[in-house]
């Protein structure tokens, strides 16, 4: 048996010998690679780069009230944990001068969707000082196209910051290759967030009540970034304002063994079946509001019913049901059985009109367009989208450069092709709602509005309707949610009615979400 040691005799051996091991240990490493000359030039280089962008002054009239303010149109850098610019990130700023607390005033980020679009759409047809020049009711104008003044602008209420995401308008990441690390719904919200988070810190904007507006995927990255903002950056929000809603992908993209979308676009194909005077003469003569009741009625009743049973759903009830939707959307009863009651859109939208040889919009299925093939089973294309697209392109990259003083040789990215999306849904329907409604949640204060086009086929308003009927929010909560509806379609601003109904409603949403407003 070993005599036992003092009790501090082992301590300070160990502390000795752990000593010289580790010295040794340190003597054998190699020692720490110099960064390479080249590289903390870049890193240098980079981390003094100036941030790129024009500052002019402007003024606009709104109710008959003179509203100055400053335009800043700049490219703002991201940059990864060692300093390094992984994008930069293209914005127009608007904000108004002669107020006394600027702090204190709201500020509203906006975007459109996509995946691909930049914020051209919302910045020229509803919130900004210009707007592009339509017919009063949306439809197209002859080329070439101009910018007028805006007096329904929301610059008299919010200050305003237009967001291109990367890959859009003058967005780019700093690598082209990387450009892929930007791409999913959630790349996206952490680079729109850190770009939110950049811009209030710099301007001094933390205080100011703070808003989103986003446009079709701009509605899905809105409900993203309500996560993003509160998770990454404790960032409650005053308001979210969703223009044509899509927060649950399964509402919309039909699938095999998802008859979702059927029923909530009946109702939608109802609206422009009456609006092409394609229903019988009982159903033509009523107001559109007596026609949208009994389609989704309809809709949600009989025709899901009859989806839900698949084919043992009896003959005769198969055959009433096609009865009833021929009735209600103008299709012939043969094209609905052939179809098996299931009508995509775009065979909706080749078949409606196949008659006259015209094929009805997506955007806006009020527009419709010649069709060079009339026995195609699909839309050859989308006339609410080929009358508009080239408008806004042309007006905004004279805008850009001859009013806001912004040069740039590169192309700037109307609509994009981004390449493949990260859904972050691995075998089923991408799905922003829950996180929307975690965040009014999380902050009982935040509201929302919802503003929906009776005529919008890519996003439908009755699927928007089903959505937030689903959120299993508080029933306390629930107030918080506003919906207004429209008598045009997916761009409901560019029908000039629509455009003054929308400004009231908007302007009414952001004082009721600021406290003592």
């Amino acid at each position: 048996m070993m005599p036992s040691r003092p009790a501090a005799v082992l301590p300070a051996f160990f502390l000795l010998a752990t000593s010289l091991i580790c010295q040794a240990q340190d003597e054998a490493k190699p020692a720490p690679k110099e960064p390479a000359k080249e590289e903390t030039k870049d890193k240098a280089k980079d981390a003094d780069k100036p941030e790129k962008k024009s500052v002019t002054e402007h003024s606009l009239t709104i109710n008959g009230q003179k509203v100055d303010f400053t335009t800043t149109a700049g490219l703002l850098p991201l940059k990864d944990a060692e300093g390094k610019t992984t994008a930069d990130i293209f914005y127009i700023a608007y904000t108004r001068k002669g107020v006394d607390n600027i702090a204190a005033r709201p500020l509203t980020f906006s975007f459109n969707g996509g995946p691909g679009s930049s914020s051209v759409w919302l910045h020229l047809g509803l919130l900004g000082p210009r707007r592009v020049k339509l017919r009063d009711d949306g439809f197209a104008v002859p080329p070439p196209y101009e910018l007028v003044a805006n007096e329904y602008s929301l610059l008299d209420e919010t200050d305003l910051v237009f967001i291109d995401p990367v890959g859009t308008g003058y967005s780019r990441a700093a690598k082209p290759d990387e450009a892929k690390n930007f791409y999913g719904v959630n790349e996206d919200a952490r680079s729109i967030g850190e770009f939110i988070r950049l811009y209030i810190t710099r301007h001094a904007r933390w205080p100011s009540p703070k808003f989103l507006i986003g446009e079709s995927y701009g509605t899905t990255r809105a409900a993203a970034l309500s996560g993003e903002l509160l998770r990454a950056h404790r960032m409650n929000l005053n308001g979210i304002m969703l223009v044509s809603t899509v927060l649950n992908f399964q509402t919309i993209w039909g699938a095999e063994g998802n008859d979702l979308p059927h029923i909530l676009y009946l109702p939608s194909y109802a609206a422009t079946a009456w609006y092409h005077k394609k229903l019988p003469a009982d159903l033509q003569t009523k107001p559109l509001a007596d026609v949208l009741a009994e389609a989704e009625a309809f809709a949600s009743g009989e025709f899901n019913q009859a989806l839900l049973l698949g084919s043992s759903l009896p003959a005769d009830k198969r055959a009433a049901v096609i009865q009833k939707m021929a009735r209600l959307t103008g299709l012939s009863a043969e094209f609905i059985a052939a179809s098996d009651l299931r009508v995509p859109l775009s065979r909706f939208n080749a078949e409606l009109l196949r008659g006259r040889r015209l094929v009805t919009g997506r955007f806006d299925s009020r527009y419709t367009s010649h069709v060079r093939d009339p026995l195609s089973n699909d839309a050859e294309r989308d006339p609410s989208a080929d009358a508009v697209f080239s408008a806004f392109a042309s007006t905004f990259n004279h805008y850009v450069r001859a009013d806001l003083k912004f040069e740039d040789d590169r192309p700037y990215n109307i609509l994009a092709s981004v390449g493949k999306w990260n859904w972050n849904a691995e075998n089923q329907f991408a799905d922003v709602s829950e996180i929307l409604a975690d965040s009014m949640t999380a902050n009982p204060f935040l509201k929302v509005h919802v503003s929906n086009g009776i005529y919008d086929m890519a996003t439908p308003y009755y699927a928007a309707r089903h959505t937030f009927n689903h959120l299993r929010l508080h029933p306390d909560l629930l107030k918080n949610i506003t919906q207004d509806d429209y008598t045009s379609g997916h761009m409901m601003y560019l029908n000039l009615p629509d455009l003054k109904k929308q400004k009231e409603d908007l302007a009414r949403f952001i004082r009721a979400s600021v406290p003592g407003k």
